[in-house]
Order: structure tokens, then sequence, then C-alpha cells
């Protein structure tokens, strides 16, 4: 594993102050990155671990934030936020936007080698800024099979991967349908992986608040969908022999 370093950014973004967390690898050298989006309840220890375990990979990794700094552990709160937020694609695209600016500016990042990758809602903004236009290597999801506006999804420049709990009531059979006929129509290079009994949000260790229906850890699948969020990123993101100090363990534990 590489050194680290890691610092807190203040950036604008839907009429609020974010908070985000950049980690870097060690060197100074330009490297790939990758934003990484959080569930809806907000950017918490779980989505910074991870973006640390991503610069011990060689990437530069923003964990953006959501909510102005804010982690949503009521859920009625966190709905009467994010609901609005998911049906505006273009609301989501400008807390993207805001984030990938940071992320791109930053100057360890190779700016022509950036990925997204994304859990719920932050998966959303994700595949909004992939609907938008955006160039990116890659986007990945977990817990959002989301559908856009008619006809954006050709907009999509490159392979998209989701992963979903098949016993997910938020996502459910007829979402992911839908999500993988839009991803079909518009010719785009998608994956869909369905984790077995797996419930929504089944990457994300228990919380000690309450939580809407349908959420629960399920730890082996979620070992298994960093990992498969890893590969991805191997595959169409990869940390080269020419980035000083290239390597890494690329079978990293999932980040606790």
């Amino acid at each position: 594993m590489e050194t680290i370093t890691t610092r807190t950014v203040a950036y604008p973004a839907d009429g609020l102050t974010m908070i985000g967390h950049l980690a870097l690898p060690a060197g100074v050298d330009r490297r790939p990155a990758v934003l990484l989006g959080p569930e809806g309840t907000g950017l918490s220890d779980v989505e910074r671990r991870r973006a640390e375990a991503l610069a011990e990979l060689g990437y530069v990794a923003l964990a953006f934030d959501l909510h102005g700094g804010r982690y949503l552990g009521d859920p009625e709160e966190m709905l009467a936020r994010c609901l609005p937020l998911l049906a505006d694609p273009d609301r989501m695209r400008e807390i993207g936007h805001a984030a990938l600016d940071v992320l791109r500016t930053e100057p360890r990042t190779d700016p022509d080698r950036i990925a997204a990758i994304g859990y719920g809602t932050g998966g959303a903004v994700g595949l909004e800024l992939g609907r938008g236009g955006v160039s990116l290597r890659a986007i990945g999801t977990v817990n959002a099979t989301t559908t856009g506006r008619p006809g954006e999804s050709a907009r999509i420049r490159c392979p998209v991967w989701a992963g979903v709990g098949s016993e997910d009531p938020i996502m459910s059979p007829a979402r992911r349908n839908a999500f993988t006929d839009e991803m079909e129509a518009a010719g785009v290079d998608w994956r869909l992986t369905v984790y077995g009994g797996a419930l929504h949000a089944f990457h994300h260790p228990p919380v000690d608040h309450p939580v809407v229906p349908g959420v629960g850890f399920h730890p082996r699948h979620a070992q298994r969908a960093w990992r498969d969020v890893v590969g991805l990123l191997a595959e169409c993101l990869p940390v080269s022999s020419n980035d000083a100090g290239a390597g890494g363990d690329r079978s990293a534990q999932s980040p606790r």
C-alpha cells in the first residue's frame, strides 16, 4: 500500500457549501482520478475510507458531499431532500460538476483520466454526469439503477457497471429492467451485477440510526461489490507502470 495524504475541501454547489474528502496517493506526479459519491444519507467515514483505499491503489480520489457538510441520519429528512434531488437531473449534474471541478483542478489529477463511482444518490449523480456528456473513463454504481430523460444516455461515452441487491425493494426488478433497457437502447457498454439475497445499501456497514425499509448490510456481497468496483477501475482506468509508485494491492479488502 502507498502512503497517502488527505485533506478536506470546501466548494459551492446547490446553494450550499459542500465539504468533500480528498485523498492523494504518494508522490507528486499526475494520477488517474475517481469521483466517489455517497448514499443519500450523505458523506460519512465509510466513503472517506473508500476514497483513502482508492488512493492507496494509486488514484486521486474525491468523496463528494451531497448536503452541505451534513449527514442525514433521520430517514424522513433524508428522503425530503433526496427525492426532489433524484427527480431533478439538472440539480444532480450541478452537484456532480461542482465536485468534478474540484477534482480536475487538483494538480495531482490527470484530467483526461477520471471515473465516477457512486452509491445510491451519489451513483445517480455519476450517471447524470455521463448523460450530460461529461468525458469519463467509467461509471460504476451500487444501488443506483436510475433512469434518465429520454435519449440522454446516448451521450454516455464510457462503460457503465451497476450493482444491485436482488431483494432491494427500492431498486426493484422493474426499475432494473427500465435501466438496462435504457442503456441498451442508447448503445452503452453496460453491465449489471445482481447480488443474490441482498437488500438496498447492502454494501454499507450497519448504522446507529433508523433506516428506510429494505436496507440491510450483507458483508459477503459488500466485499464482492468492492472487488467489482476495483476491477472496473483496473479495466477502464488502470494505474499504469508510467505512474510513479504504481501498484498497490488491487485485491484490497473492502474498507470499513
